[in-house]
Order: structure tokens, then C-alpha cells, then sequence
């Protein structure tokens, strides 16, 4: 009777899941070859999305194709499986996997067993019972997102060239970006540099015109790199007439008007939603501990604590954090923030650790120097905090540049951004609105409607 593979499989593909599974095929190669050793990725989407990049993205600096990283190219030695995580049944180590094929046809998940489980499947947009925001609020966490803002943002400055009514013009030219972490700070920055480049071929819509709010709960923009650069950050958006408002909140969206608690309304067509994110709502279904935030509990040497054979890590997870001597002000240990620079380490230590537990070898704890944190603020502008020294201005944004150019994976990917930034240097910035993507089939069902006559099919 011939034996089972041990099969691996990892739940999801972002940046822990791709990574781990990078890890594993590289140090399981001998295994995998002779058929010892199956990793499965299960992912809902065949790539994986550099979030860095989105910002960028978003304002044509980059292609979208360039922004992810196909899963099946880059993992070769890896089976791909399209579905999505349903839940998870440690007790006879089988997870529910509903399949695109399943989606097609009863829509009934596929059980599939394993030996080892990475939980990867991260996190989602954490949003607050805000009134009109699930409604008419636009995220930015994945690609599709980014672009959809881009041809939005440039939309808008359509509808305010096309007509004189100054409320139709205000609330067009009006752009509300609700949370100051990496995402709402480097988006607004870079559409707001799009949009105020764009402004030159529209003769009736000047830049002076466009209003860029920025609204954050807390005192300060940025925390990764520290007050002094996070002040410089509010000073250089307020110094380009962008609106930074701190220790504000969003209270509503009602009637096209963004309602802020400091008193103040907003009549916008865009707000924008970046105000964190949260675990993956799937890991309750998945039989693993979880902690007062809904991540999954794990120990320092990534395995889910009190699980056999599951393993986490990165957002979704809480892992001590080794490198902090002192416990946290309620006792508890210090855990590792949910950012992609200990999600990329944590994978890699992870792939390391199951190839260690396979081998008959103990796995190892998680530690980690920091390194720094980086932050563009548009075209030649940023700030940064690299092993202790502050940047700021275009030295910040070639750091941010340089340090995501050597983090994206493949050196194919790494070759078209680099090339795609040069070409940029060189030409003017593309300005076209392709909105009509999303709705591809609208112009053809018009033109069938219109053919159509009455009593005809």
C-alpha cells in the first residue's frame, strides 16, 4: 500500500502565504521530489496583491498587472487549489474549501485533509456602524480597490468640467480619506498629486479648486515612524492645501455629506476608508483560540497554542514579541504588530520551522530586529526611520522606493516596476479614466436593448 504524502496546506495567499510556501518548496525540495512532501495553497485569488504598491497603482505610476504576483508562477513546486477558506476541523485535520468549481455548480465546500496547517488567511477592512459608510464608502486594500479609486478620482474631475452648478462642482472636487496609517496617508498623497497634475488639461478645474481631507481618530498621523516624522508628514500635506484633521471622526455619510465630530460637513461624491484592518472573521469557524481581537493566540515559535500540527502567522495572528522586555501596561506580553515586515519574517521562520518539525528537528522562536518603517507622501516627497535615522523629503522617497523594490518577490516583478518607474521619469503621467471597466457588458446590454422592438424576444 503505497503511503500518503505529508500535505501541507496553506490557507491563503498574501504575504505570509506566499512566503511560507516560497520557504517550503526551497527547503523541502528533496521531499517534494520524491513525492514525500504535498504543499497545497488554497487562495481565492491566484495572486498575491503588494499592498505597498497600491498607492502608487492608484495614481499610474505603476501598472495593476505589476502590483501582484501570480501564485502558480512563482510556486511551481506547490499545488494551487482556487476556493476559499470555509472552516477548519482540527480534531481530524480537515478544513472546508469551497471551490470556484463548487461556486458554479451546488456551491457545497470540499473537504480536504492535512497534516500541517498555516493559517494565512490575514485580515479584512475593519469598518465601524457608521451610518452610509457600508453603502457608499470605497476601501483600499486590494488592487481592484486602488484602480477602481483612480478611475473614480479622475471621474470626478469630469463631472466638475462638464458643469457650472457650484454644488455639483464642490462635492465632485471635494475628497474625504478617513484614517491616517500607511495606506489613508500614501493614498491621499498620491491621488492628490494625480489629480492636481491632471488638472492641467482641464482648462475650468484648477488644483486650487480640489479639497483633500484627511481624517484621523488620534493625535498623530503615521505612529511607524515616530512623532517628529509623523508631524513632518501633517506639515508637508497641510503645506501642498490638503485638510489633515486629528483626533476627528467620521460620524456619518447621509444625503452625499461626510458628517465630521469635530462639527463640520462635507458635501463629497469620495470617501475612502482606511481605518485599519481586523482578522479574517473565518478563523471563529477554524476550532483555534483567539484573543480579545479576534487573532488567533500562537506562541513564539508560530504554532497556534494548544492546536497539534496548526500554525500562524502575521495579521491574524498574536505573537509574543520577543524583543520587548517589558510586558504591556495590563501585564500581558508585548505581541508583534500586524505589519508586512513581521509577516514576511514570521512566513519565512515558519516554512523553517515546519521543515524542522518534519525532520525530526524543534522549532525555533521568533525574534526580530527592527528595521524601520517607511512612508511615501507623493512624487519625490516621503519620511522614513531606518535603524534609527530620520529621512525626510526625496531621500525618504527613494528609501521607500528602494526598500519596496527589493521586497517585492521575483526578480521578473522587480524588473517591470523598476522599468515602469523609468519610463515614468521620462513621460508625462497617463490621466485616462478606463471607469467603464468595471461595468464592461454595460455598453453592449444598452446596445441590445435598443435593438430590441416591441413583441420581439
Amino acid at each position: 500500500m503505497t503511503k500518503e504524502p505529508t500535505r501541507i496546506l496553506v490557507a491563503g495567499g498574501g504575504y505570509v502565504g506566499l512566503y511560507t510556501a516560497l520557504r517550503l518548496q526551497s527547503r523541502l525540495r528533496g521531499e517534494l521530489r520524491r513525492g514525500a512532501v504535498e504543499i497545497v495553497v488554497v487562495s481565492p485569488e491566484p495572486y498575491m496583491t503588494y499592498q505597498p504598491f497600491l498607492p502608487e497603482a492608484a495614481a499610474g505610476s505603476i501598472s495593476p498587472r505589476h502590483v501582484v504576483v501570480p501564485l502558480r508562477r512563482i510556486l511551481p513546486r506547490c499545488r494551487f487549489l482556487g476556493g476559499e477558506l470555509v472552516s477548519a476541523d482540527p480534531a481530524t485535520r480537515t478544513v472546508q474549501i469551497r471551490t470556484l468549481a463548487a461556486e458554479q455548480a451546488d456551491g457545497v465546500p470540499e473537504a480536504v485533509r492535512y497534516d500541517h496547517l498555516v493559517l494565512a488567511v490575514g485580515s479584512v477592512s475593519r469598518t465601524l456602524p457608521v451610518p452610509g459608510l457600508a453603502e457608499h464608502g470605497i476601501g483600499f486594500k486590494t488592487v481592484e480597490e486602488a484602480i477602481g479609486l483612480r478611475n473614480h478620482v479622475l471621474e470626478q474631475l469630469d463631472i466638475a468640467a462638464s458643469t457650472r452648478d457650484p454644488q455639483v462642482r464642490d462635492a465632485a472636487l471635494t475628497f474625504v480619506f478617513v484614517g491616517g496609517g500607511y495606506a489613508g496617508v500614501e493614498a491621499v498623497a498620491e491621488l492628490e498629486d494625480m489629480a492636481r497634475y491632471a488638472s492641467r488639461y482641464y482648462p475650468n478645474v484648477s488644483a486650487a479648486e480640489q479639497k483633500w481631507i484627511l481624517v484621523e481618530a488620534t493625535n498623530r498621523i503615521l505612529p511607524e515612524v515616530g512623532l517628529r516624522m509623523g508631524e513632518y508628514a501633517v506639515r508637508e500635506l497641510r503645506g501642498r492645501n490638503m485638510d489633515v484633521r486629528l483626533s476627528t471622526r467620521l460620524d456619518a455619510y447621509e444625503d452625499g455629506v461626510a458628517v465630521l465630530s469635530d462639527g463640520t460637513r462635507h458635501p463629497t461624491r469620495t470617501l475612502v476608508w482606511t481605518a485599519g484592518v481586523k482578522p479574517n472573521p473565518v478563523l471563529a469557524a477554524c476550532g483555534v483560540p483567539l484573543d480579545e481581537r479576534g487573532r488567533m493566540r500562537c506562541t513564539p515559535q508560530l504554532r497556534v497554542t494548544g492546536v497539534e500540527r496548526v500554525w500562524a502567522a502575521g495579521d491574524a495572528a498574536a505573537v509574543p514579541d520577543l524583543s520587548v522586555d517589558d510586558p504591556a501596561p495590563d501585564g500581558k506580553p508585548a505581541l508583534c504588530a500586524p505589519n508586512a515586515q513581521h509577516a514576511v519574517r514570521q512566513a519565512r521562520l515558519l516554512g523553517d520551522n515546519i521543515a524542522r518539525v518534519l525532520r525530526g528537528h524543534q522549532p525555533v522562536s521568533y525574534r526580530h530586529r527592527y528595521a524601520g518603517s517607511v512612508a511615501s507622501l507623493g512624487l519625490h516627497k516621503g519620511v522614513a526611520r531606518v535603524y534609527g535615522r530620520r529621512l525626510k523629503g526625496y531621500p525618504a522617497w527613494l528609501m521607500h522606493r528602494t526598500y519596496h523594490l527589493s521586497r517585492v518577490p521575483t526578480v521578473n516583478r522587480k524588473a517591470r516596476v523598476l522599468a515602469e518607474w523609468t519610463l515614468a521619469g521620462l513621460f508625462k503621467r497617463e490621466i485616462v479614466s478606463l471607469g467603464s471597466m468595471e461595468h464592461p457588458r454595460a455598453e453592449f446590454e444598452a446596445a441590445a436593448g435598443s435593438d430590441r422592438t416591441p413583441g420581439g424576444p
